[in-house]
């Protein structure tokens, strides 16, 4: 039986999509590691990359996109950037990952402390119900828009 939250046919999964013939000049498809939503309320996206690795720019521009349009008062959404070591034949527990950046109020931030994808959710969770402060108002802002900033734009 597979838990929620597990893939459920992981050959499936693994099987190459081609979007080769979804282009509009240079604008082509891209995709969104995880997803999840909260009572209307509290939108959360997901992009895991091997440690050290980025965002290609337009999945970059696209995600930000995303994530500041459902993000628009009284809605908050946040676009979560994590790392992995794991091969390519390993499961990764999403979870368990270090928030690297995360995407909030039109601003990329760097958390102020180490924190995972589930804690940082966690406490998104209970500022969206009304039960805590915000958390990581006092994160490092970085950069407001990737038009401006050419990525990646986080050694500062």
């Amino acid at each position: 039986m597979v838990k929620r939250g597990q893939i459920r046919n992981a050959a499936q999964a693994q099987q190459l999509r081609d979007f080769s013939d979804l282009c509009w000049g240079k604008i082509t498809p891209t995709d969104i590691d995880a997803y999840v939503e909260f009572g209307d309320r509290l939108f959360v996206f997901i992009e895991a990359k091997h440690s050290g690795a980025e965002m290609r720019y337009g999945q970059k521009l696209g995600l930000e996109r995303l994530c500041d349009a459902c993000g628009r008062a009284p809605k908050i959404a946040v676009l979560l950037l994590l790392w992995h070591d794991q091969k390519p034949q390993d499961v990764v527990f999403y979870g368990e990952l270090p928030v690297v950046r995360f995407r909030y109020r039109g601003l990329w931030r760097t958390p102020n402390r180490p924190v995972t994808a589930r804690e940082f959710i966690d406490e998104m969770k209970k500022y969206a119900e009304g039960q805590a402060k915000a958390p990581f108002e006092d994160a490092e802002e970085k950069v407001r828009d990737s038009r401006f900033c050419p990525w990646p734009a986080w050694d500062g």
